[in-house]
């Protein structure tokens, strides 16, 4: 594929992202979008409504006004900025509730740290779109609450989860699958994406020292040194909790940990980290299928034979960025063998949108819906948007 048709590709598969959430979940009735649409686009009108689905829309459309200023885009983003201020904001005690009710009446109010850094992220991007000054002001108050609660100033990095009030939980999980552990890898890369996204319209000092310790964690922690793999779970010592392989975890940490070195402009750091894009990037490559398709995980010598939308969306960026930092043609044909497979077998061609995954046989994994708690447009529109910024910036330079 030449440069220029795969950037015309992803572009018109933006249009057609953005305009399906535009066309099926917006919420009418109750505001904001719903919470739930399933795979044949009816919406579930009293479905809880997450912190994340909701942070991740406000990027999602924010994000895709920046590259286009498609005006819809910006009207879209003006919602569900109004709808986090109103309902997920926790007036009280500082940060953002895990979800509300269909009504936005709040349903779990407890803190987890994930849910605040999406929420950060999400109203940067928004400030980059409008120049709000309330969205700037919000994400830095989000931002300082991290700090205040979460922050480990004598082991460096994060604590997953606390009750409303900023007390212990014995329950830290984000999902049913994780691990019941202090840090987790997973929070700690959304964490570094939100702030840096921060430091890009408030280039604060002490923000920019966490950033470095955040990327000193990543490196000493959690990129193992014999095998290129992200560390998933550990308890406050940073002791390992976890022997899991996450394929799309690794190849999203691949080029969003050197994105966050490049936004700090600091030699040194892109260096190192463009020396574990490749690392990071060739281990993601042993849960490659023949067909371009990216296995979800592996445990304990078994494979999780499922192929999720959201690690194909970043193996096209994670494999287009080792392109780019190695010059070897083989990333980016594997880039483009990822957005093959989305054609192909995630992307439902006849309703719109993407499926959350399929098995093995290509069958649609079941029980999923086109819109939900952790599915959002996210991991997608972000695909196509890198793809088309990168290769612009290839076009031109």
């Amino acid at each position: 594929m030449k440069v220029a048709d795969y950037s015309l590709e992803t572009a018109k598969e933006l249009e057609a992202i953005l305009g399906y959430w535009m066309q099926y979940t917006v919420d009418e009735t109750n505001g904001g979008f719903y919470g739930k649409v399933n795979n044949d686009n009816v919406p579930a009108p009293r479905a809880p409504k997450g912190s994340v689905l909701n942070s991740r829309i406000l990027w999602s459309f924010s994000a895709g006004y920046n590259k286009t200023r498609d005006s819809r885009y910006l009207d879209m983003a003006h919602r569900a900025f109004r709808y986090i201020v109103e309902h997920f904001i926790d007036r009280e005690y500082g940060g953002v509730y895990w979800s509300v009710d269909y009504t936005g009446a709040p349903l779990s109010d407890r803190k987890q740290v994930y849910g605040l850094a999406f929420c950060i992220y999400g109203l940067t991007e928004y400030y980059k779109a409008c120049n709000s000054d309330e969205a700037l002001q919000l994400a830095i108050a989000l931002y300082r609450t991290i700090e205040a609660h979460s922050y480990d100033p004598e082991r460096r990095g994060y604590y997953e989860a606390f009750a409303r009030n900023w007390q212990p939980l014995d329950d830290l999980r984000l999902s049913d699958k994780d691990a019941n552990e202090q840090k987790t890898m997973n929070t700690h890369l959304h964490v570094i994406e939100a702030y840096a996204n921060l430091f890009l319209v408030w280039p604060d000092s002490l923000l920019q020292q966490q950033l470095i310790k955040l990327l000193e964690v990543f490196d000493e922690y959690m990129i193992d040194a014999k095998n290129g793999h992200l560390v998933l779970f550990f308890d406050e010592h940073w002791q390992r909790r976890s022997g899991m392989f996450s394929y799309g975890h690794d190849i999203e940490a691949a080029w969003l940990l050197q994105w966050v070195a490049e936004v700090l402009a600091d030699k040194n750091w892109i260096a190192r980290m463009k020396e574990n894009a490749l690392r990071i990037t060739n281990a993601a490559m042993e849960g490659l299928d023949k067909d371009g398709g990216l296995w979800y995980e592996y445990e304990n010598g078994h494979l999780i034979q499922q192929k999720h939308s959201w690690p194909q969306a970043e193996a096209m960026i994670g494999f287009l960025n080792a392109w780019q930092v190695s010059g070897e043609q083989r990333y980016f044909d594997l880039s483009v063998q990822s957005w093959r497979f989305i054609q192909q077998h995630i992307k439902d061609n006849a309703k719109g949108e993407w499926f959350w995954g399929v098995n093995a046989d290509y069958t649609v994994m079941q029980g999923q819906d086109k819109a939900g708690f952790w599915k959002c447009p996210y991991h997608s529109s972000r695909a196509m948007l890198e793809v088309m910024h990168r290769l612009d910036n290839v076009a031109t330079g």
